[in-house]
């Protein structure tokens, strides 16, 4: 067993930096990652301009967060299984559509729940 280690102000404070480092990173990095942040930019946008309610924004937040989620960690999935081997493998290739389609799933459902709280708004 690992020695149990003290509470540091300065260790949490140095993982909050390597997250937000995480964060810009996956934006730079990534297509995917810009074309989220330019979507979210335009749900903020539209929440915004249609004056949801706090209920709305909640779900908004919370559908938006799930794509976002996703796809960091399909990317993670993508990253580690071409660093096991960038040679076909089927096994590899099953791994890396699920969590494809988790993206896509959460995605989905972002796009879903936007239509139900924005069409009534622009009726």
């Amino acid at each position: 067993m690992e020695p149990e280690v003290r509470f540091s102000i300065r260790s949490r404070i140095r993982s909050f930096r390597f997250a937000f480092a995480g964060i810009r990173s996956f934006i730079t990095r990534e297509h995917n990652a810009r074309i989220h942040l330019a979507a979210t930019a335009g749900v903020i946008a539209a929440a915004i301009l249609f004056h949801v309610s706090l209920a709305e924004a909640c779900v908004l937040l919370i559908v938006t967060s799930l794509v976002w989620i996703t796809e960091m960690l399909n990317t993670c999935i993508e990253r580690m299984a071409d660093l096991i081997t960038l040679e076909q493998n089927p096994q590899i290739k099953f791994i890396k559509d699920i969590a494809a389609a988790a993206v896509l799933i959460a995605a989905i459902t972002a796009v879903v729940t936007g239509l139900i709280i924005f069409i009534p708004k622009l009726l």
